[in-house]
This record gives C-alpha cells, sequence and structure tokens, in this order.
C-alpha cells in the first residue's frame, strides 16, 4: 500500500490570488516529500477557479527542482485538449528533468466547458486518448515512428526529449467501462475518486474494474488501483462540518461541470446542489474527517473494500485551511498511517 498526495489547486474565496494558491501546494508537495509521501498527484482544469493548473506537467517540472524523492504525476494530463507530438516531448522532458520520478496520469477529460473553449468535440475524445496511447509506445520504444490514425496524423518522426526509462508508468482515471477495459487491454493502473461516498462504494468500484481485467485475460486479484480521497484531521463537530462543506462545494462544481450546468459569475463558478445530493452530516461521515482513530477505522475499511495499491489523498479543498492540510499530512504519516499499517499487517 502506497500513499499519495493530491493537488486540485482550486479557491473558494473571490480575489484569491492564484499566486498564493501555487505557493501554498509547492509548499505541500515539499511538506509531502520530506514526510516520505510516494507520489504528489497535479490536477489539470481550465476556465475557473474549479481548479487553476492549466498544466500538471509544468507543476511537476517545477517541483522536481524542490524535491527529493517523491514521484511526481498529473492527475491528469487531459489528453484530447493538446497537440499530440508537443505533449510526447513536454513527457519526455519533465521526466529527464525529474530525474525519472514522473508517474503519467492521463484521461480523456470529461467537462464540455473546457472542451468547447478548445475547440475539441467531446465525443472524440475517448478514441484520441486511445491513438494517444498508441503513439507514445511508437515514441520512446523506438528511434523514430510515423502514425495515421483517424484523430492524428504524424510523419516519420523523433522525440528528441526523451524520458529516463523508455516508458513511463501509465495511470488512467475515470469512472466508466470504456476507461476500465483500455486499462485491462494496455496495463495500466486505473484510478477513480471516492466521490462523498464510502466503502461500499469502493468495493463496487474494484468489483467492476476487476470484471474488464478479468475478461481481457489479466489476473483481477494483483490489477493495481488508485483511489483519491478527502482527508482531514479534526478536533470538533463544527470543524469537521467546515472541512465536509469545502469538499462539498468542490464536488459540486465538478458535477456541474461534468453535467453542463455550470453557473458562472465571471471567473467564479457558483454552487449547483448535487442532484443525489446527501445531508452534509452523511457526507461527513462517509469521509475520512475526524480524529486520528476515527480516520484510521474508516482508512481500514476502505482498504479492505478497494484492495487498492494506492490512496490520494485531498488535503486542502475549497477555502479549507492550508496549515491545517499541512499538520494533517504530518499526522497522517507520524500516527494514522502507522496504525491503519499494524491494523492491516497480515497475522
Amino acid at each position: 500500500m502506497q500513499f499519495g498526495y493530491f493537488g486540485l489547486m482550486g479557491y473558494r474565496e473571490k480575489g484569491t490570488p492564484p499566486q498564493r494558491v501555487f505557493e501554498d501546494h509547492v509548499e505541500q508537495v515539499r511538506h509531502a516529500d520530506q514526510l516520505g509521501f510516494e507520489i504528489a498527484w497535479f490536477a489539470e482544469h481550465h476556465f475557473s477557479n474549479y481548479c487553476i493548473c492549466p498544466s500538471p506537467l509544468l507543476m511537476a517540472a517545477h517541483c522536481a527542482g524542490v524535491t527529493k524523492e517523491i514521484k511526481l504525476g498529473p492527475a491528469v494530463v487531459v489528453v484530447p485538449l493538446y497537440d499530440p507530438a508537443r505533449l510526447l516531448a513536454e513527457i519526455g522532458m519533465v521526466d529527464s528533468l525529474s530525474g525519472g520520478r514522473l508517474v503519467l496520469g492521463v484521461g480523456s477529460g470529461y467537462q464540455p466547458y473546457e472542451f468547447d473553449r478548445f475547440g475539441r468535440d467531446l465525443t472524440d475524445a475517448q478514441g484520441m486518448l486511445t491513438e494517444f496511447l498508441d503513439m507514445l509506445l511508437l515514441a520512446f520504444g523506438q528511434e523514430t515512428f510515423a502514425y495515421n490514425g483517424r484523430y492524428y496524423q504524424l510523419p516519420e518522426t523523433h522525440i528528441s526529449a526523451r524520458p529516463v526509462n523508455d516508458i513511463p508508468n501509465i495511470w488512467l482515471a475515470g469512472d466508466n467501462p470504456f476507461g476500465h477495459r483500455l486499462c485491462a487491454q494496455r496495463g495500466l493502473t486505473p484510478m477513480f475518486t471516492g466521490r462523498w461516498l464510502g466503502a461500499e462504494y469502493q468495493r463496487t468500484m474494484r468489483a467492476r474494474i476487476a470484471e474488464m481485467f478479468a475478461a481481457e485475460g489479466r489476473n483481477s486479484e494483483a490489477m493495481p488501483l488508485g483511489v483519491q480521497r478527502f482527508m482531514c484531521v479534526t478536533e470538533s463537530r463544527e470543524e469537521t462540518l467546515a472541512y465536509a462543506d469545502n469538499c462539498r462545494h468542490q464536488m459540486r462544481l465538478a458535477s456541474a461541470l461534468r453535467r453542463r450546468a455550470e453557473v458562472m459569475n465571471g471567473g467564479m463558478m457558483t454552487e449547483v446542489p448535487l442532484p443525489d445530493e446527501i445531508p452534509l452530516e452523511e457526507m461527513a461521515q462517509n469521509l475520512l474527517i475526524g480524529d486520528c482513530e476515527t480516520i484510521a477505522e474508516r482508512l481500514c475499511g476502505e482498504i479492505r473494500a478497494s484492495r487498492a495499491s494506492h490512496y490520494m489523498f485531498h488535503f486542502q479543498v475549497g477555502g479549507s485551511s492550508h496549515r491545517k492540510a499541512l499538520e494533517t499530512m504530518e499526522t497522517f504519516m507520524t500516527e494514522i498511517k502507522p496504525t491503519v499499517e499494524r491494523e492491516l499487517r497480515p497475522a
């Protein structure tokens, strides 16, 4: 079991300086490196306060220079929004700059609001992702390559900025059968977000993905799996509900963007309740929020349900505190993680 850090890099209060958002997350990544987290993941989104990081590869390149051991990865590069030849070269460059520490998370994207503004058709996204993965294997598996697909064409080409270890470790995000099947077919690591739900949702998701792996003749028992979760160590019910409210804020924005239901006020998104929204108190009980004992107990239950190989934790969300995120990261590694390891250690 490995544990990672996830940075969405959004904000909730109008007028929040983008520079402060980036500086806070860089500090969190440095803290994660010092504490021994396995991977630092960076989101990609555009055009609103939901997430102000347009290039997770650029973030990874910057953090490579201020960290020593932690692996660095986009979660995820929204592949259809890029020129494929440039994206291949940037992947190679970031892996080289980081000394081979890049973990490549990719996805087809899900937000029509973004695709419209890049002049892309969301209905083409899955096919574009599939073709890009073909190109990546060719580009880094041999000196030159050519490609003639439905979406991408490239004459004989050499990608000169190359990764340290030829083919980066590739993870694919999504909660849909297309992505799960693609992971099974290509031997990629699937990852998904646990949303506002608890262990049973993760159990169900694992079963769905495992079914795809088994159908492709792969060992579904041994398949790798990544899960993203919110986490905050709190000291009171009021603090717990305040953090849960920030989690709900982020999930409301994501859901609206997915459903083409976003309500914009300039560069700020207005919160729209989730279609199947549960009470805030119930949401808090499903998430990794509370004292150390509560979080450890819930996390053990989730690990047993998902049997994931990697959990990435979203410590700062919406308008929650940067300082509290740093404190939670340290408490997790010094108190919660040892408790979880003791509880789950085979007899």
